[in-house]
Formats: structure tokens, C-alpha cells, sequence
């Protein structure tokens, strides 16, 4: 029996009272283990797991945030450059408007100084040869009384012969012409 007894208690093979308490105690840890600590690593792993996809979810939001307001910035940036546009535009447009008003205005002041400037010049013309006139006149009385031997004095008789005179040089070819 003894070597019946020592082939059954061998180091390496447990009782059967020592299975049966083994498998009672690895029961009854393992139902604690399950009941306490399976419901905190459960919670603790859906926390994280929110916190995870939470995180996603706000990076997410913000991406589409930053790209809406990235859109918004470029639809900005492209109506100020359209605006900056038609303002350059309607600044070449009224510069080009105050340099046609100015050249008119020059212009007019132009004619107006040249018109001006021919009225004195004619003006001028009249009265020199008004002043030529008389001179001549009291020139060729004077010559002509010299030369007839008696004083033409008569106002009327002058004045005839004056223009008689002048119409004579004026009826001449002139030299150079």
C-alpha cells in the first residue's frame, strides 16, 4: 500500500480536499476581484475612453471651427482686395477727371490771356495808328504849307488832305510784302 499511497501523493499532484479548497478560494477571489474591482477598471476604461473620444470629438469641433473661420477670413480678405480695387480704380478715375478739368481750365485761361492779349495788341494797334494819324496829319500840313506857300490852317482842308495822304500810303505796295 505504501507504494499505492506514494504513486497517489505525489509532490506534483495535489489532493483532492487541497483541489477543492483551491478551487473554492480561486472562486472566491476571483468573485471579489470580479464584484470590486471589474465595476472601478470598467468605469475607469470608459472614462478614458470618453475622455479619448471627447477629445477627438472637441479637436474635431475646433478643426471645423478654425476651418469656418479660416473661410471666413479668406472671403474678408478677398472682398477687401476686391474693395481696394474698385477704391484704386475710382482714385485713377477721379485723378484722371481733375487733370481733364485742370487741362480745360488751363486751357481756357489760355485762350482767355490770348484773347486778352489780342484786344490790347489791336487796342494798342488803333491808338498808335490814331497817334500816327494825327502826326502824320500835322506833318504833311506842315509840308504841305511849306511847299504851297500859304497856311492850310482850315480844320476841313486839313483833315481831307490828311486822308487823302493816308489813303494814298495804304493803296501803295508795301516793301517786303
Amino acid at each position: 500500500m505504501v507504494l499505492a499511497t506514494g504513486l497517489t501523493s505525489s509532490p506534483l499532484w495535489p489532493t483532492a480536499s487541497e483541489l477543492v479548497l483551491g478551487i473554492v478560494c480561486f472562486v472566491v477571489v476571483f468573485g471579489i476581484l470580479g464584484k470590486m474591482l471589474l465595476p472601478r477598471i470598467t468605469k475607469v476604461l470608459e472614462e478614458r475612453e470618453d475622455a479619448i473620444q471627447g477629445g477627438i470629438n472637441r479637436a474635431d469641433e475646433a478643426q471645423a471651427e478654425a476651418q469656418a473661420v479660416l473661410a471666413q477670413y479668406r472671403a474678408q480678405l478677398d472682398d477687401a482686395k476686391h474693395e481696394s480695387a474698385r477704391m484704386r480704380e475710382e482714385a485713377r478715375e477721379q485723378g484722371a477727371q481733375i487733370i481733364a478739368e485742370m487741362r480745360e481750365r488751363a486751357e481756357a485761361e489760355a485762350r482767355r490771356i490770348t484773347e486778352a492779349a489780342q484786344s490790347q495788341i489791336e487796342a494798342e494797334r488803333q491808338q498808335a495808328l490814331i497817334s500816327l494819324r494825327a502826326e502824320v496829319g500835322s506833318l504833311a500840313t506842315e509840308l504841305a504849307s511849306r511847299i504851297v506857300g500859304e497856311s492850310l490852317t482850315d480844320e476841313a482842308r486839313q483833315s481831307r488832305m490828311v486822308d487823302r495822304f493816308l489813303d494814298g500810303l495804304e493803296a501803295s505796295p508795301r516793301v517786303g510784302q
